[in-house]
């Protein structure tokens, strides 16, 4: 890969101070997900939300079958404000927590949050029209996003170890969002493309049982039948309590 970076811890504060240093305007903002069951714990997170950034291990289990499901699929080819949404191949090494949120921002409704000429806006505008490869080369070639990144790093809880050791760390950023079609998307830029994964109704967010059925719910399944790692960690996006 052409740059590596620091892993990025997938906490609240670490993910809003990025998200807001990139260009979202303070009326949204991430949330720890405690449960997916539990309504009270639920309780505290406004709806609806917008968007789901979720770490998941990368054990050999889902390994398979994200290989397996890309296995007969062509690299993406999509471009243009005609896609339902806009996707980046990850050719940053460790940056796909800020990838993540980048697909969780400018695919949802959060992307009517982003401040006019910021590094999102900036970002989207000349990456939208552009294919895969070069897509890619507009977050490499981004100054701004590796500072905010580098800056969003030193927030976490946790010392950085050296990066060629997180490289190692075995676990991936995806996104969830409800696009502008109205369906779950989820988004990864290790995969050939962006996944749709069905239509979601008018009244549902991203914590709604279908939704979650389709989505998060759909992976911890696949590790769960298999005896896996569910040592999952999700934030959500939704409306500002401050």
């Amino acid at each position: 890969m052409a740059k590596m970076w620091n892993v990025l811890e997938n906490n609240p504060q670490v993910m809003n101070h990025l998200a807001y240093a990139l260009g979202l305007d303070k009326s949204l903002a991430f949330y720890d997900v405690y449960s997916l069951t539990d309504p009270e714990l639920l309780a505290f997170i406004p709806r609806p939300v917008n968007a789901l950034l979720v770490i998941i291990p990368m054990t050999p289990t889902w390994n398979e079958a994200r290989e397996a499901e890309d296995k007969d699929k062509p690299e993406y080819a999509g471009k243009g404000d005609e896609e339902p949404v806009i996707w980046f191949k990850q050719t940053i090494g460790n940056a796909c927590g800020s990838i993540g949120l980048v697909h969780a921002l400018l695919n949802s409704e959060a992307v009517k949050h982003i401040q006019p000429g910021s590094t999102l806006d900036q970002i989207r505008q000349e990456a939208l029209p552009k294919g895969m490869v070069e897509r890619a080369k507009v977050l490499e070639d981004s100054d701004a996003f590796e500072k905010a990144h580098a800056d969003a790093v030193k927030l976490g809880d946790t010392e950085a170890p050296l990066v060629l050791e997180e490289y190692r760390q075995g676990q991936h950023f995806v996104a969830f969002v409800k696009a502008k079609d109205g369906h779950l998307w989820e988004l990864e830029g290790g995969r050939k493309g962006p996944l749709d994964r069905g239509a979601m109704k008018d009244d549902e967010d991203l914590l709604s049982l279908g939704a979650l059925e389709k989505g998060l719910g759909r992976l911890m399944r696949i590790e769960s039948e298999h005896g896996g790692d569910l040592r999952f960690s999700a934030i959500a996006l939704a409306e500002s309590l401050e």
